[in-house]
């Protein structure tokens, strides 16, 4: 939208559209929706109250359509309840009344009032929320990672034979195979994606202040605390957390949080490498017809996607490290700055959603520059002053790590004539000399398989 605030929903509203599912407050209201109906008919039957007797099958998946059928309009309408009650929780609650009204099935009208039965409004949201979240990742972000590890490893299958000059410190150092830099990255989003689907989302359900007092007051026999564990784990797919305020902890979410900022590092670090190389030449980029790198440079291809991807990635990072902090932290049993706090979670998750996207545009661009990759190889033989001295100390020889540091360190046109030079003055076997004139920058690459 042209008049939108926020560039995620303006100028990067469709990149991210699968993430409405998810995060918008349409998704809330369902997802609400979603956790009210299933607790309602949990109760139904599960809890065994003596004055509820179990529903039909037709009730019940009338009931469940209500979610599951929910429409824009429908979240309209649960807004215009809300103007009128100033409480949005409250508002799903009356819809779903009001849903149940229209169908003129008996036995659900008789029983409507079990709708948010002995529930506060952090027994939906708690729920509510980690259900989003949990489905928005296993949907939507992590198979957008899995893609960027995708292209990552068919390029370290690619590469995997390419020797390249390696930097530490900014400075030339011991080659290296492209591809197998290119998979450190790869393993490493793995790593975290891994954790991150493995991960639990805990949700709170208790009842106002968490020991579901008006539950154990209104039926007194019925083992409250084993039939919340059940909803939630079983009937939710989420775990419960006990003992707890109004409120869930968080905490569990701030690991979610967490391992997501972990990938927003990692993808900033690969952006950044690739960043560099593409400046060396290494890479050059697919050009697309009509598309201008600078507006005062025709020549030049600029490494957009991949400084898109670190900026989005810092977007997010700082996000979510700010939701980390905060919504762990709840005065007494409960304030309500988690409330406008966490409708964020959705421009955590969305803007490092869009980094990776970029990501996979930058990486799908790379074209592999051979003849740079060998030439600055062959500009930088003073690499070799680590495999030699390396090899004398082998044999014994004095003072190898000095004779090597006095004929490389910070000297020019150190190549393949200066090295011969040394290597055949040196007072060393023959067999030992035509070991080190075997060297070359392009062999010393060491075991860089995977």
């Amino acid at each position: 939208m042209i008049t939108a605030i926020s560039p995620l929903d303006g100028r990067y509203s469709k990149k991210i559209a699968p993430l409405n599912a998810y995060f918008s407050e349409y998704a809330l209201i369902k997802y609400r929706i979603w956790v009210e109906v299933e607790y309602f008919i949990a109760l139904n039957q599960k809890a065994n109250l003596p004055d509820f007797p179990p529903l039909s099958a037709s009730d019940l998946g009338y009931l469940r359509g209500i979610y599951l059928d929910f429409t824009e309009q429908e979240a309209l309408r649960v807004k215009e309840i809300e103007k009128v009650t100033n409480h949005d929780v409250k508002a799903v609650e009356y819809f779903i009344k009001e849903k149940i009204t229209e169908s003129n099935l008996p036995d659900l009208n008789r029983y409507k009032e079990m709708i948010h039965f002995g529930l506060t409004s952090q027994d939906v949201n708690n729920t509510a929320t980690p259900g989003m979240l949990r489905d928005a990742l296993r949907e939507c972000f992590i198979p957008e990672i899995q893609k960027v590890t995708g292209i990552l490893n068919d390029f370290a299958r690619q590469w995997q034979n390419v020797p390249m000059l390696a930097y530490t410190h900014g400075q030339p150092a011991s080659p290296t195979m492209l591809g197998k830099e290119i998979k450190v990255f790869a393993v490493r989003l793995e790593n975290q994606i891994k954790e991150l689907s493995s991960m639990e989302f805990p949700a709170k359900f208790g009842g106002a202040t968490g020991n579901m007092n008006a539950h154990i007051i209104a039926y007194p026999s019925v083992k409250w605390n084993d039939f919340a564990f059940e909803f939630v784990e079983k009937g939710l797919g989420l775990t419960r957390s006990y003992p707890t305020t109004q409120i869930e902890h968080y905490d569990g979410l701030a690991r979610v949080f967490h391992c997501i900022q972990r990938i927003n590092s990692i993808m900033t670090d690969l952006a950044q490498d690739m960043w560099l190389y593409i400046s060396k030449e290494y890479f050059r980029q697919k050009t697309k017809e009509g598309e201008i790198g600078s507006s005062a440079m025709p020549h030049k291809v600029n490494p957009i996607d991949f400084e898109n991807a670190e900026g989005n990635c810092g977007m997010s990072t700082a996000i979510l490290e700010f939701l980390s902090r905060k919504l762990p932290v709840s005065r007494l049993q409960r304030d309500l700055t988690d409330s406008t706090v966490s409708r964020n979670i959705g421009s955590g998750i969305a803007y490092s959603y869009l980094a990776a996207l970029s990501v996979q545009t930058g990486l799908n661009k790379l074209l592999l520059n051979p003849a740079k990759l060998a030439g600055d190889l062959d500009a930088n033989w003073a690499v070799l002053a680590e495999p030699i001295q390396t090899i004398l100390r082998r044999e014994g020889y004095p003072n190898p790590y000095e004779a090597l540091k006095t004929l490389t360190r910070g000297k020019e046109g150190i190549n393949e004539q200066s090295i011969r030079e040394f290597i055949t003055s040196l007072s060393v076997s023959d067999a030992v000399k035509t070991e080190l004139l075997k060297l070359r920058p392009e062999n010393y690459t060491g075991d860089a398989g995977f």
